[in-house]
C-alpha cells in the first residue's frame, strides 16, 4: 500500500475514531491474567506465493508470529493453530457447505501440504492444531472448551484473513467470554486497505488491536506463578 493511501486512511480513521469515542466506543478490554496464543490459518495456502489464497505482507506477519511464538513458549502458555481444510471436495454431500459457491475452498483438501501450517512457524508436538470448516476458529470446533479447560481469559490473535477468519474468530472470542488482543503486525489480508479497515473496526467494537511491542512486553512479564 502506498504512503499516500496510508496517509489518507490515517486521516479518515482519525476522524472516525473521534466520532466513535464521542459515542462511547473504542473502550479498552485490556489484557487478562491467563492468555493463549491463537494463530489463525497461517498455513501454506495463505502464506506461500502462488496459492490463490495467498495474503499480502507475509514478510512482516511471519517474523512477528515467530517473535510471539518464542515469547509464548517462554511463558509456557497454551498455543493453538487453525487451518481450514475439507475431507470431501468433490461430489455430494460435501463438508464444504455452501462456501465453495463463493470462494474456491475445494482447493483446500485435508491432508495436503497446502493446508499444512507454514514450517517457518511450525507447531511443536504439544501444540494444538485445529482443522476448521468455517471462518471462525470457534465455529463447530472444541476451541472454546480447550481454552476454558486451561483457564484462559485472553486470546492473542495472529493470522489471516483480517476480513474473514481473523475477524470472525475475534467476534466469537469476545462472545465466548475471552479478551481478544489482535496483534497489528501479525495479521493481514489479500488487500491492504481491507486489513486497515478491519483493524479499525475491530478495535472500535470487538477487541483491542495492539502493537507487537506491547504484546511481547506483556508476555515477557507474565506472572505464571498461579
Amino acid at each position: 500500500m502506498s504512503d499516500d493511501i496510508q496517509d489518507a486512511l490515517d486521516k479518515i480513521f482519525a476522524i472516525d475514531s473521534a466520532l466513535y469515542q464521542e459515542r462511547g466506543f473504542q473502550r479498552r478490554i485490556g489484557y487478562g491474567e491467563r492468555p493463549a496464543l491463537l494463530n489463525i490459518d497461517l498455513a501454506n495456502a495463505w502464506t506461500r506465493p502462488g496459492n490463490v489464497f495467498y495474503c499480502d505482507n507475509m514478510d512482516v506477519i511471519i517474523p512477528s508470529t515467530q517473535a510471539l511464538l518464542k515469547a509464548a513458549r517462554g511463558a509456557g502458555i497454551p498455543i493453538v493453530y487453525t487451518t481450514t481444510a475439507y475431507d470431501v471436495t468433490s461430489g455430494n454431500p460435501s463438508d464444504m457447505g455452501l462456501w465453495h459457491k463463493k470462494i474456491p475452498v475445494e482447493l483446500l483438501q485435508a491432508g495436503t501440504e497446502t493446508c499444512a501450517i507454514d514450517d517457518r512457524i511450525a507447531p511443536l508436538d504439544d501444540e494444538l492444531v485445529i482443522v476448521k470448516k468455517r471462518a471462525s476458529g470457534f465455529h463447530g470446533t472444541y476451541l472454546a472448551g480447550f481454552l476454558r479447560a486451561h483457564d484462559v481469559d485472553t486470546v492473542i490473535i495472529t493470522g489471516v484473513t483480517m476480513a474473514g477468519c481473523v475477524r470472525h474468530t475475534t467476534e466469537d472470542a469476545i462472545a465466548e467470554g475471552f479478551r481478544p488482543i489482535v496483534v497489528r503486525e501479525a495479521v493481514g489480508d489479500r488487500v491492504p486497505a481491507v486489513t486497515e479497515w478491519n483493524l479499525f473496526d475491530i478495535d472500535a467494537k470487538f477487541g483491542d488491536v495492539e502493537p507487537l511491542e506491547n504484546v511481547l512486553h506483556y508476555l515477557e512479564n507474565l506472572d505464571n506463578s498461579g
